[in-house]
């Protein structure tokens, strides 16, 4: 997990970092410094004027260039006249480009890494009306806004749906006055939600609804090379209906069952088109036997390299979207702030305890427009802040002083370590919370 986020944020911190640095190099700025992590310093090299550095703080990064009032408060170097390498010296439309620089790079990696997933990997999603034809297990809170078991859900906000998963899309429930659209013993019926149903599902990490999987026979989506399940003969394609004898429905269900007959011979009982076998498997040590197995419920739609490229690029934005939505609600107090941020633990939690390279590009693109959208708020000691005073220079003509970009800076970073103590108190709470109720 701590790996994972590490991985992560080096990534995504050093496209951040460069983009600053490419486009500061690119008007002739002198860069002194660049870091991936804050001091001390781990390690470190120097090339040409620049020195690269390795910081032991993992949480961040940072470019220092010359002429610039930042996170390093260096005012000595701003009381001397100006050199024409410094950043202080360019025109304003190049010193907005040099801070936008690190945030369109960000932008430009989200989006790359959402069009290889959707070219490489396509579209997993379950068709709803797959679902529809046994309809819904509601959950507890799904019960209480007013759904009920066997449910078939046809609409969110008056919109169609093709996919299940589109039944628990934040964007849909950051919309006002969001409701379902269920057919209910044929009839439709229209289920309103909470306004605060975000924080509900946050606070009780829970879903409205569930496929009925147990209705759904297993099919084995891949067989490693190799491992005891091909060597006893089974295949993609195959129905898995029993383990010695007794009926598997459910994918947890097979993998407690395997649990259980570890270093054992099981009877496997399968169909293959249409036809029924039994197969005798061996248990690995671990308690595997070398297969994926998801319930017949899902449907996988490929795209071509041309088709990925404004899907993945669509996929990234509706990040950007659904968070500029979620500030939105915040800041009207229809959304709980601390329900709805979370800091390095939480993040670390989405990745989950094992290694999983498709979780992790996923999350990664996802982090990466995050990134973007953050560093773009107006807050002095972010780029978006400088971006609001360049900005105001381009369009006034009037640059603002020295000691009030230092000022600003000095707000902007007692502002960011507030924020950075809610969301590292905040996750500590939520630890707490779920460990020791």
């Amino acid at each position: 997990m701590i790996a994972q986020l590490l991985l992560a944020l080096s990534i995504l911190v050093g496209v951040h970092e460069w983009g600053h640095m490419f486009t500061a190099k690119l008007f002739g700025m002198r860069v002194e410094k660049f870091s991936i992590g804050f001091p001390p310093k781990v390690f470190g090299f120097k090339k040409g004027e620049t020195e690269y550095m390795l910081g032991a703080v993992p949480l961040g990064g940072f470019v220092k260039i010359s002429g610039m009032v930042d996170e390093s408060l260096d005012m000595a170097q701003i009381s001397a006249p100006p050199q024409p390498w410094e950043f202080r010296a360019k025109p304003a439309w190049q010193r907005l480009i040099v801070m936008l620089g690190g945030i369109i790079v960000n932008v430009i990696t989200g989006i790359f890494i959402f069009i290889l997933l959707t070219y490489f990997l396509g579209e997993r999603y379950t068709p709803i009306a797959k679902v529809n034809q046994f309809g819904i297990h509601a959950t507890e809170l799904g019960r209480e806004i007013g759904l009920q078991e066997n449910d078939k859900i046809v609409a969110m906000n008056g919109t169609p749906l093709e996919r299940f998963e589109d039944t628990h899309n934040p964007r849909y429930f950051l919309q006002s006055g969001s409701f379902y659209t269920v057919e209910r013993q044929g009839q439709p019926t229209r289920v309103d939600l909470p306004p605060d149903l975000l924080d509900q599902l946050s606070e009780k990490k829970l879903r409205l609804a569930t496929p009925q999987f147990e209705k759904y026979p297993l099919l084995v989506e891949m067989v490693e090379g190799g491992s005891p399940a091909e060597k006893a003969g089974l295949k993609m394609g195959d129905r898995v209906l029993a383990v010695n004898g007794a009926p598997v429905a459910l994918v947890d269900s097979f993998r407690a069952d395997m649990e259980r007959n570890k270093r054992k011979t099981i009877a496997l009982q399968i169909t293959r088109q249409g036809a029924p076998q039994t197969l005798n498997v061996q248990v690995s040590d671990a308690g595997r036997i070398g297969v994926l197995l998801e319930n017949d419920l899902y449907a996988k739609q490929t795209f071509s390299l041309w088709q990925s490229i404004p899907k993945g690029a669509l996929s990234a934005f509706e990040v950007l979207g659904v968070q500029a939505q979620a500030f939105g609600k915040m800041f009207r107090g229809e959304l709980s702030v601390r329900k709805s941020l979370g800091g390095p633990v939480a993040i670390a939690q989405q990745f989950g305890g094992r290694w999983d390279w498709l979780r992790f590009w996923t999350l990664t693109g996802l982090l990466s427009m995050v990134l973007a959208f953050m560093n773009l708020l107006p807050i002095p000691a972010l780029d978006g802040g400088h971006v609001v005073f360049l900005t105001y220079e381009i369009i006034s003509g009037r640059k603002p002083s020295d000691r009030f970009l230092e000022n600003a800076q000095k707000v902007g970073m007692v502002l960011l370590l507030a924020l950075m103590v809610f969301v590292f108190g905040n996750d500590i709470y939520n630890l707490v919370v779920k460990n020791f109720g």
